[in-house]
């Protein structure tokens, strides 16, 4: 079926069920979806887009599609059988519309559906077969609807569901939430937060495999629930419930739980402990529990029935209690902490040396974020050591000042991180004897200056991040210790260069990142010690810029190179690049220069990059510039080009013939209005085509790209049907009519044949039928027609006139006093016509110009100022070229009386013609040598121009003529056309 055919649907013999317009399309490409790169059919993206009907979202999907993702739009409902060509589909997303009805049917089709997210839409009930025949379904969202109520039976056909959730909606009825999920006999997770709960009141029991129950941020008032409810709940949030007291656990089975969250309640935990003996406090989150009221005796009082429990703790949180100091061996008493201590979101302004520790060396972790801390002791005196605490977490704090050995008890660090502060002073000494740190965080502070012997004793580091901070420079043998360092953060400083040998000791060294800083050149001297080791160099958003296309490579060494960032130097970008700027890089796989400004590539830019992967050049070009052929030569290995806004004009294969690896293209947003899209096959392994907001024309040029988009089942071009057409109204690129741009072969081919045939078979019949009668008037037509030419021969020789004059009344003068006489006078043969004594009286004007051209053998035009102004003398040369160029018969003769400029005769086309064709003559003027002999040859050239075609005393003038050219000036010759012309040269 073709497109736009067509097409009915048959039921049987003869009967006809329906009909339809159906208009198959089988390009690769889909109207709402975009095909997740390299997946291989099964992935799809769907997202904010414009239509409001799901169908002409999944309509033109392959049945081979798995994960789909329609998130994001403005779809109300879903209809019946929507998926039904999709039985394969395993990951389903809707969130994020305004869906308000799923038909009963919606999703029947779905055997193999695994996760199904319907979060943030505008839902208030289901009906009860919604998921019935979801079977496979383990994971469904639900979050951030309306919803107040599910059917009894909602989840009778989804019983292998793991994780349920639905929060931020608004149920109320606790009991109905747990009879419609009891029989999930494999659910582990239940998220009910954010609801309207008031009580845990049910009539039914959870299902046996819950594990993990959230109810946080409800309005319970009491839990009102069975002692052995919660017998097999192993994580329970009950936090944000306000209401909730210690009171409601009495006698509750807890002996399962292994994480009890009860932030922001009413229960205290002394009270909490004694209710629920079942409990092990060990697996409680005391956050939120006002644990810091009471000089730290809340706390003691926690230590004593932590460590009556006979129960290690392996992590105590202890967030949002209001802690504002902690007391010297506060935590002595306590069980012992095996993991982690957590203090975030406290109000603590001194942590001291962990003197509040000591007792806990088996600790690995403390967290002390979102505190008020403001400096950082030192502790090289008589301090406890913690030598198993590997990571130190004091971030999101207020430190100014980091003191010397601030971390001398705690010897043993591999991670701290001190970043998102206010550090601006660290002492040279602050990192002393943490010989086993591997990372270091310092980013986001006001840190101005580094020491060399800031980083002395950290041999084992190997992350070091100091990104964001107000660095303007980095001096000699600051690193020199790092020789573990893998990972260097300078990004978003202010660097404006680096001292030489400021990278001396970093052997190990593989990732820099320098972007957002103010360097202004790449110096070759200050990354020579990184050339041998560096992977990855981060250069974006600096001031990098070149004015000579001839520089010292600046990466000449750097053999190991594989991802390169020069993306927006500032204030304009990369202007220029420099000649062989990229040579060296014979390892790089990643470029990126999106964001420049560049006014010209040149086509060797990229020819050493023969690893190169992946290039993008996105907003890099200035204006529309061509991209030069061969500028891609060398890149056969590149699998990603990215060139959007980059002004393109054409595409060739010129430019992008070579690309044999390139599966992924980007050419949106450039100003190509035609592609041959035989480029496209050129490209053996293309599979993605992003042409989105390209202005190409709905014309006979693009017919081929057209045909190609839409029967191609190789490469996916993005949104191919909504690309418009820029000259046609209201058209798509994909359908606009090209049947007038082919041409009907059998038509011409008919036409042709039919013509031959009918000449093979007329051609007989008129030799035997009418030979002599052809033979005949043969004849008859060569004697008319040597008739007529014998007549035009005569006509020729019986003019008239020799010359009629062409001349201006004011210059009439010049005409009587010198023309006549010489031409008439002195015994000559010529007879000429002249207006006032030889036109025909009570004749029309125009009638006796054209009788007197027609009857004189030339036409002599007198050319001044005032001829040229005049209409008739207008005419009459007109009808004079006429003869010259239609009949071709030479007839006119040019006289210039004064000197007319080239750019005034130039308006005159019809003269201007002439003067190319024929050699003219000019006055002799005051400023010859001798007037009076330059005056009589031009009396001699004009006779022998109008005896040109006659025969009368012709050899007389061309014997006179010869003997006087030789006295011709500079000024006083007869001027040549501007093309040689041999024939007119002997003429005149």
């Amino acid at each position: 079926m073709t497109k736009g055919e067509c097409c009915s649907i048959f039921a049987g013999p003869a009967l006809i069920i329906a009909s339809c317009l159906i208009q198959v399309v089988l390009g690769y490409s889909y109207r709402n979806c975009i095909e997740v790169f390299l997946s291989q059919h099964t992935a799809f993206r769907c997202m904010h887009r414009q239509s409001k009907n799901i169908t002409t979202f999944v309509e033109d999907l392959p049945p081979t599609a798995a994960i789909l993702n329609i998130s994001h739009n403005t779809l109300s409902e879903v209809p019946p059988s929507t998926f039904a060509h999709l039985q394969n589909l395993t990951h389903l997303n809707l969130d994020c519309n305004k869906i308000s009805d799923i038909k009963e049917d919606a999703f029947n089709d779905l055997h193999h559906l695994k996760s199904l997210n319907l979060s943030s839409n505008n839902l208030t009930r289901f009906h009860p077969g919604t998921f019935k025949s979801l079977y496979t379904l383990t994971e469904l969202f639900l979050s951030d609807n309306k919803l107040q109520s599910l059917p009894p039976t909602i989840f009778y056909g989804t019983i292998f569901l793991q994780t349920l959730i639905v929060r931020r909606n608004n149920f109320t009825n606790f009991s109905a939430v747990v009879e419609s999920v009891t029989e999930l006999t494999h659910l582990t997770r239940l998220d009910l937060s954010y609801n309207k709960l008031q009580s845990l009141e049910n009539s039914a029991n959870l299902p046996p495999s819950l594990q993990d129950l959230c109810l946080s941020n409800n309005e319970l008032i009491t839990l009102g629930c069975q002692p052995g409810f919660f017998s097999r709940i192993c994580v329970l949030d009950l936090s944000n419930n306000p209401h909730l007291s210690s009171k409601d656990f009495k006698g509750l089975n807890l002996s399962e739980i292994t994480f009890l969250h009860l932030q922001l309640t009413n229960v205290t935990v002394p009270e909490l402990l004694k209710l629920a003996p079942s409990l092990n406090p060990a697996h409680v989150d005391f956050s939120g529990l006002n644990l810091g009221q009471k000089n730290n005796s809340m706390f003691r009082t926690l230590c004593w029935l932590l460590r009556n429990s006979s129960t290690d703790m392996h992590m105590m949180v202890l967030q949002l209690n209001g802690i504002q100091y902690l007391q010297n061996r506060l935590f002595f008493n306590c069980s012992n902490l095996t993991d982690s201590l957590d203090l975030s979101y406290n109000s603590l302004r001194s942590v001291g040396c962990l003197e509040f520790l000591e007792g806990q060396y088996w600790l690995q972790s403390i967290t002390v974020e979102h505190n008020l801390l403001s400096e950082l002791n030192s502790c090289n005196g008589e301090s406890p050591s913690f030598h198993r605490l590997t990571e130190f977490n004091l971030q999101y704090n207020y430190i100014q000042r980091v003191n010397e050995f601030a971390f001398a008890h705690t010897p043993g660090l591999k991670t701290l991180k001190l970043n998102i502060n206010s550090i601006a002073i660290l002492h040279p000494k602050a990192f002393c004897h943490l010989t086993k740190l591997t990372t270091l965080r310092l980013d986001n502070n006001l840190l101005t200056y580094l020491y060399n012997d800031s980083f002395i004793d950290l041999h084992s580091l190997k992350t070091l991040n100091l990104r964001n901070n107000r660095i303007s420079g980095i001096f000699k043998n600051t690193f020199q210790s790092l020789k573990s360092l893998i990972i260097l953060d300078l990004g978003g400083n202010r660097i404006t260069k680096f001292k030489e040998g400021a990278f001396t000791g970093l052997k190990s060294l593989t990732n820099i990142y320098l972007d957002n800083n103010r360097l202004t050149a790449i110096e070759i001297h200050s990354f020579a010690k990184l050339s041998s080791t560096l992977k990855v160099l981060d250069l974006q958003y600096n001031k990098i810029r070149y004015l000579t296309k001839r520089t010292t490579c600046p990466f000449a060494n750097f053999s190991k190179l594989k991802d390169l960032k020069l993306d927006a130097q500032q204030p304009y970008g990369i202007t220029l690049l420099p000649d062989a700027f990229f040579s060296g890089l014979r390892s790089l796989t990643y470029l990126s220069l999106r964001n420049n400004h560049i006014s010209r590539f040149g086509s060797t830019t990229f020819d050493d990059l023969s690893s190169l992967q992946y290039l993008t050049l996105d907003n890099s070009g200035v204006g529309v510039k061509p991209l030069p052929p061969g500028i891609f030569k060398n890149l056969q290995n590149l699998t990603f080009l990215g060139t959007e806004n980059m002004g393109i004009e054409s595409f060739s294969e010129h430019v992008f013939g070579n690309l044999t690896s390139l599966n992924r293209l980007q050419l949106n947003q450039n100003v190509m209005s035609a592609i041959d899209p035989v480029v496209f096959e050129k490209l053996p392994n293309l599979t993605y085509l992003d042409l989105r907001n390209t202005p190409l024309t709905c014309t006979c040029h693009n017919s081929d790209l057209q045909n190609w988009t839409n029967t191609n089942q190789r490469v996916q071009i993005v949104y191919l049907y909504n690309m418009r057409c820029p000259d046609l109204s209201n058209s798509s690129f994909y359908n606009f009519d090209t049947k007038v741009c082919y041409l009907d072969i059998g038509v011409y081919l008919f036409v042709s044949t039919s013509n031959v045939v009918f000449l093979l078979t007329i051609l007989p019949l008129l030799y035997v039928k009418l030979y002599w009668k052809l033979k005949y008037s043969y004849y008859v037509f060569r004697s008319w027609f040597g008739e007529q030419w014998r007549r035009l021969r005569d006509a020729e020789e019986e003019c008239k006139y020799d010359a009629f004059i062409s001349y201006n009344s004011a210059d009439e003068e010049w005409v009587l006093k010198e023309l006549v006489p010489n031409l008439e006078g002195k015994d000559s043969l010529l007879r000429l016509c002249l207006h006032h004594r030889d036109f025909e009286p009570g004749r029309y004007i125009v009638d006796n110009i054209v009788s007197a051209v027609y009857k004189s053998r030339k036409t002599v035009c007198v050319v001044s100022q005032h001829f040229l102004r005049s209409e008739w003398c207008s005419l009459e040369i007109q009808l004079a070229s006429h003869l010259l160029f239609q009949e071709l018969r030479d007839v006119l003769v040019l006289v210039f009386l004064e000197h007319i400029p080239e750019r005034q005769i130039s308006a005159y086309h019809r003269m201007r013609k002439v003067m190319l064709k024929k050699t003219y003559l000019q006055w002799p003027g005051s400023n010859c040598a001798d007037p009076a002999q330059a005056q009589e040859l031009f009396w001699v050239q004009l006779r022998r121009a109008l005896w040109s075609s006659g025969s009368r005393g012709l050899a007389d003038v061309e014997d006179r003529a010869g003997e006087e050219d030789t006295f011709m000036g500079e000024e006083c010759q007869v001027n040549q056309p501007q093309t040689d012309n041999g024939r007119n040269l002997i003429l005149l």
